[in-house]
């Protein structure tokens, strides 16, 4: 099956989809709900172990990230090394590779070791991914502070500046709302990784590599260059149709799993509501409102609808987020889901090694380089 469409390759409690009805679960509970209720620390411990942890826990879990946000400051100096041009994807993953040498995890035996190891993961991204954005200005890193929330330390280490309240709780939704998906390409490619019993660094690395995509985690950069480039919702219409003409995708839209509208994405576009009623509206957001309608007008009866990442940038964009920073932003939640699938595959580990279908030729002779 091209793709591996529809084919099973693990089982898993750590998240469903139910694509006919647009209906997403954590460990059995629905993404709307947690949104409403959670935060992305609890969600994440619940993606982890498997459970909403009791207060000590979330307590405990809290600090242990919190006292583990800093970096060396040799992983400072590899991110000084880096283009100013690369990509934040490229400089991520090259950083959270390194980390594994600094916190060496090879014994994926040690359940003591592997929790210190996610907490370190979930922890030090963010300050990473800060630390890039700064540096490829010629601006110095900015250290987390351990009186700021979580999402309150992300927006601060960016910008030099506490966040309003509105732009923490807003991104702290978004963090949950990517933090798992069932088996996706970058969790599909981290289980590979994992089946090797490599260390949880090389395992989130490789999930990084397949994250930074087009078709995966990079859609969301696509969606708002696009909404850029048609400009005014006058034109949504012809674009569209030019589009479509030519054969060719429209970012954010459809899903391999979703025949509805994706659940993710209908929260972001109540949460971009909230956030532009209260910062001022988005240029972006009256493109984007146009596009979902002539779309559904285009596409509709095909069953193709916004997906997550057609809100996603929007928000990140209205943050004051670079552009190419939304996929890092989007790693930074996934890696909870990661490292989730990780303690699942280490559980009963089997090496992935899926069988192929050869098309080639057999019983070709060798010829001679003065023969051809």
């Amino acid at each position: 099956m091209p793709g591996l469409a529809g084919v099973p390759a693990a089982r898993s409690a750590v998240s469903d989809v139910d694509g006919q009805r647009g209906v997403l679960v954590y460990r059995g509970i629905r993404i709307e709900e947690l949104c409403a209720k959670s935060s992305f620390l609890e969600t994440a411990s619940l993606l982890l172990f498997g459970r909403l942890p009791a207060k000590p826990d979330l307590d405990r879990f809290v600090e242990d990230i919190t006292r583990h946000r800093r970096v060396k400051y040799r992983i400072i100096d590899l991110l000084k090394c880096l283009p100013e041009q690369g990509h934040p994807m490229d400089a991520l993953q090259a950083a959270v590779a390194a980390l594994g040498m600094f916190y060496p995890g090879r014994n994926v035996k040690d359940i003591d070791n592997n929790y210190w190891s996610a907490v370190r993961l979930i922890a030090k991204l963010p300050t990473i991914v800060a630390a890039y954005a700064r540096l490829r200005r010629g601006d110095d890193h900015i250290s987390p502070r351990d009186d700021l929330s979580f999402c309150e330390n992300v927006l601060y280490m960016l910008s030099d500046r506490v966040p309003e309240k509105v732009l923490s709780e807003t991104l702290d939704i978004c963090l949950i709302l990517h933090a798992e998906h069932t088996m996706n390409a970058s969790t599909f490619t981290g289980l590979v990784t994992a089946s090797t019993l490599a260390d949880p660094y090389t395992v989130v690395a490789s999930s990084i590599g397949a994250l930074k995509g087009p078709l995966h985690g990079g859609a969301n950069e696509e969606v708002v260059q696009m909404l850029r480039e048609i400009g005014t919702p006058a034109r949504v219409r012809p674009y569209l149709e030019r589009k479509l003409k030519a054969n060719e995708m429209i970012m954010g839209f459809g899903h391999r799993v979703y025949k509805v509208k994706d659940p993710r994405a209908t929260i972001l576009q109540g949460l971009s509501e909230r956030l532009f009623k209260e910062c001022g509206t988005s240029p972006l957001y009256e493109v984007a409102l146009e596009v979902e309608r002539v779309a559904a007008d285009l596409l509709g009866g095909k069953g193709v609808y916004p997906n997550v990442d057609f809100y996603s940038g929007i928000i990140y964009d209205k943050m004051g987020i670079a552009i190419d920073f939304f996929t890092p932003m989007f790693a930074m939640a996934r890696v909870a889901g990661w490292l989730a699938h990780w303690f699942e595959q280490l559980q009963e580990n089997k090496l992935f090694r899926p069988d192929q279908i050869y098309e080639g030729e057999h019983n070709r002779p060798y010829v001679p380089i003065e023969k051809r």
